[in-house]
């Protein structure tokens, strides 16, 4: 490698720095939002809600009327 092909590389480097302390700077600045897990969001959300609850009471029941293909074989 010539060193007009290290001087180029070290510039790039400095101009990504730069680019990437800026970022750093704006994002401390930000209140920081931590993300929800997907789960965290839907829990709850099917509270007292009448057709839910039929729909697992009918797959409470499927399961119950046949166990033999839930088993493990």
């Amino acid at each position: 490698m010539t060193s007009q092909d290290m001087e180029q590389r070290l510039i790039t480097l400095e101009q990504e720095m730069a680019q990437i302390k800026v970022m750093l700077q704006l994002s401390a600045s930000s209140p920081v939002q931590v993300q929800k897990k997907w789960w965290e969001k839907i829990v709850g959300s099917a509270a007292d809600d009448p057709t839910f609850d039929e729909a697992e009471r009918l797959g409470r029941e499927w399961r119950k009327s046949d166990r033999t293909f839930f088993e493990l074989r």
